[in-house]
């Protein structure tokens, strides 16, 4: 059997790999058409902040590694730049020369390029950079260490401009970050993508959303945003996305999807016989809501390169699908997702409901505690996980990651509560987070407590709703909503008698657990009432300008 690869890297390189393993006798070339044919792209911005300070810590193996362990016929700097499907060959260029390679087995890895918008003197701007690659780390660093930069433009705010904007952050720049959407992190739902755009303007970084560069000028030095601005910038990083690598396949006729994207079946075939495709060049299907999706993200690559070699190797494998999870660091905090975000739910129109909690990494009373915010989307008939989310600064991706495993093994909200997790006081609580999520989902699902959500209030109280905020009067100090009722929790029986019976009352907190007793209360006095879900922790991050101050 004589399989040729394109392409290394995640998807590439595990297939090689696992092929080998478990075939001696096949024969196995990988075209690679850069110098680099495994190397840890996730890992590329840390080294432009310093924290790798040795570039060949970047590159997993070498040709001459990957020969002398797999016997593995690698060749950088070899383009692929046609496929006869027909005659089952490849037509190879390098070093200005073309020659054609059989095979019996072709398998497409081609990756992702980065989406260059059509900005007007962007070709023209000889400081504007994408990262997807060490040739692009290479001339990034060129320009850090040799031109003495001083302003930084990131455009584009999803989980490489986030950490490119503090990489360069931590060189010494002044960085501002221009994203499209409403909110950084477009991922994650917006008051979620609050907590990190606080981070980013607390380490003093600029932040412009709803906005996008619509001319370069000066070679680049300067960058016109659409409302009329414009910013200095001796480094500009392009970080708008990406799009699948299609152009081979597109040229012999492979079946293409979803924004472009190499379509396969089960087994990662494509449309041509023996021809297939893994990595961020393919569609694939989201396990939760079924449709066709483009995920590009590490660990669905090596898993896709891994189940093709078990395919080949007549091993009974199916592609089932991803579901995106992800995490990034932005200073010292963390935001992470899984599934589906609450945007993504209602574009589907499936029944949905939405609960956040806030506790901390570990218990409370143990030294160097911190917050965990964590959102969980669900269906409230049937308890199915659609997608959750969460930031902090500590323990934020086991949470996620755990929360991710729930969603692959089609567990409920229910099981949540009875997911048992290690515990002492320096690693977590009694009841973790992620047991808190399924808490208070089952609330919902159970009827024993009815949630209005954070972007309700405004319209709730202009039609005749109270807030009863049930913090301590040294917490309003941090703010308090406008024309609320205080009475603190543990005064609260003994004070219905201040409440009117005809009022409905949103009642509020710190965090949502003593506004919930609170609810619980009043509930079994007939009040109307409902739980402000995420309490003043939340909504005080996202809108903060609807809150008084003392």
């Amino acid at each position: 059997m004589k399989v040729i690869i394109v392409g290394g890297v995640a998807g590439g390189m595990s297939a090689a790999t696992r092929l080998r393993r478990l075939n001696e006798e096949a024969q196995i070339i990988i075209f690679e058409k850069g110098p680099y044919v495994s190397f840890a792209n996730c890992g590329l911005p840390y080294y432009v902040s310093g924290e790798i300070t040795d570039k060949s810590q970047l590159l997993v193996q070498t040709p001459e590694s990957l020969q002398a362990r797999f016997n593995l016929d690698v060749r950088p700097n070899h383009e692929v730049v046609a496929i006869d499907a027909v005659n089952k060959t490849v037509t190879v260029a390098y070093d200005g020369q073309h020659s054609t390679e059989s095979y019996d087995h072709l398998i497409l890895s081609p990756g992702a390029k980065p989406f260059v918008p059509p900005i007007d003197g962007l070709t023209e701007a000889t400081n504007a950079f994408s990262l997807r690659n060490v040739p692009d780390l290479e001339k990034i660093m060129g320009v850090v260490e040799k031109q003495a930069p001083k302003n930084a433009v990131v455009i584009g705010a999803g989980f490489i401009g986030l950490e490119m904007a503090e990489t360069l952050h931590a060189r010494g720049l002044n960085v501002t970050i221009v994203e499209k959407a409403p909110h950084v992190l477009p991922p994650l739902d917006e008051e979620m993508a609050a907590f990190i755009t606080k981070e980013l303007t607390a380490n003093g970084v600029t932040v412009r959303t709803s906005q996008s560069a619509v001319a370069f000028k000066e070679n680049g030095k300067t960058i016109l945003l659409e409302d009329g601005s414009e910013l200095a910038s001796d480094l500009t990083i392009l970080s708008v996305g990406v799009t699948p690598e299609n152009s081979l396949a597109k040229a012999a006729g492979i079946e293409l999807g979803l924004r472009g994207g190499i379509l396969v079946d089960e087994r990662y075939e494509t449309s041509a016989k023996d021809i297939y495709a893994v990595g961020d060049a393919i569609v694939v299907k989201n396990q939760i809501s079924g449709e066709d999706a483009l995920i590009s993200l590490a660990s669905p690559a090596n898993r896709q390169g891994r189940q093709v070699a078990d395919i080949l190797s007549g091993m009974k494998r199916t592609n089932k699908g991803s579901i995106g999870t992800a995490i990034v660091r932005t200073f010292n905090m963390t935001a992470a997702s899984t599934g589906l975000s609450e945007r993504a739910v209602r574009l589907l129109d499936k029944p949905f409901a939405v609960v956040h909690t806030s506790g901390k990494d570990h218990a409370g009373y143990y030294p160097g505690a911190t917050d965990i915010h964590m959102k969980l989307i669900f269906n409230p008939e049937t308890g199915e996980i659609y997608g959750a989310q969460g930031v902090g600064q500590k323990g934020v991706d086991k949470r996620i990651d755990i929360l991710a495993t729930a969603i692959k093994g089609n567990l409920t909200v229910e099981d949540l509560p009875e997911l048992e997790f290690t515990y002492a006081p320096p690693f977590g609580s009694a009841k973790d987070p992620v047991n808190m999520l399924g808490y208070v989902a089952l609330n919902v699902m159970e009827g024993l407590t009815d949630m209005i959500q954070w972007h309700e209030v405004t319209d709730a109280t202009q039609s005749g709703k109270v807030i009863l905020d049930v913090r301590n009067d040294s917490e309003r100090q941090q703010g308090q909503f406008k024309n609320s009722v205080n009475i603190p929790l543990n005064d609260l029986r003994a004070r219905l008698h201040e409440l009117d019976q005809d009022t409905e009352y949103i009642i509020t907190c710190h965090s949502g657990l003593r506004s919930y007793v609170a609810e619980r209360i009043l509930k079994q006095a007939d009040f109307k009432v409902e739980n402000l879900d995420g309490a003043f922790s939340l909504y005080h991050t996202v809108l903060p300008e609807e809150l008084d101050y003392v």
